[in-house]
């Protein structure tokens, strides 16, 4: 097991500090200029370049540890795709989420094709340990084509507007994708939004639909668990 010893050992700052500069980066729609500012405020002297190295080092464990904590998502999915501009080419983000509204895997591959849905399909199922019960698309045929070879004892579904739910969860990453003003390389890409669709995952509670007295509750929870996982408990 991870120890706050080992996971920051030989760093100058305390572990609270880098913690709390990462949950920003992923939880809001920040650079890392702005989170340098809001430290500044508090008395924490800290260059951006700093914020972006222990972001960068810390995201993918931090996100590691809290699905793992996690556990299983729902088990339906939904699965869409959708172009992204990195480098002044052309690549595509596959997607995939629960009923729940929880993002289950992201990839980003230069292809929209059934070799790429066969490789975005095992690595969602490494990550839940076993298939869903029903999967939804969109009627693209690579899909279908993969569903055949992958998961073919599983329910497939291509109705209209039954993906709207994985439509609509692209728009986080649009938002970000303006704010850092496009996506550098593909791996910059698929390091940032595999981090943060955990971190996403955590705190969204849907405050419109539960009483604040539950919402109050269930965020204390996601700050323990995050404090868990960031071993700073």
């Amino acid at each position: 097991m991870k120890t706050k010893d080992s996971v920051y050992r030989r760093h100058r700052f305390p572990p609270i500090i880098i913690q709390h500069a990462v949950w920003l980066y992923y939880r809001f729609c920040l650079s890392y200029r702005d989170i340098e500012d809001l430290l500044a405020d508090r008395g924490i002297v800290v260059s951006y370049e700093t914020v972006r190295r222990w972001c960068n080092k810390f995201g993918p464990g931090y996100a590691n540890r809290l699905r793992r904590q996690a556990g299983r998502c729902g088990d339906t999915w939904f699965m869409d795709e959708v172009f992204v501009r990195i480098d002044g080419e052309r690549h595509y983000l596959y997607r995939a989420g629960d009923q729940d509204g929880d993002s289950i895997d992201i990839v980003v591959q230069k292809r929209r094709n059934k070799q790429a849905a066969k490789r975005f399909f095992p690595k969602m199922l490494k990550h839940q340990g076993q298939s869903p019960r029903r999967m939804v698309t969109d009627k693209l045929k690579s899909y279908s084509a993969a569903h055949r070879d992958v998961m073919p004892s599983v329910a497939h579904s291509t109705e209209q507007y039954e993906n709207n739910r994985a439509e609509v969860s692209h728009e986080p990453t649009r938002q970000r994708e303006r704010q850092m003003r496009r996506f550098k390389s593909t791996a910059q890409a698929q390091r940032f939004l595999a981090v943060q669709g955990v971190v996403l995952n955590l705190f969204r509670f849907g405050r419109h639909t539960i009483r604040a007295i539950h919402y109050r509750a269930f965020r204390g929870r996601a700050f323990e668990a995050w404090r868990e996982a960031t071993c700073v408990l």
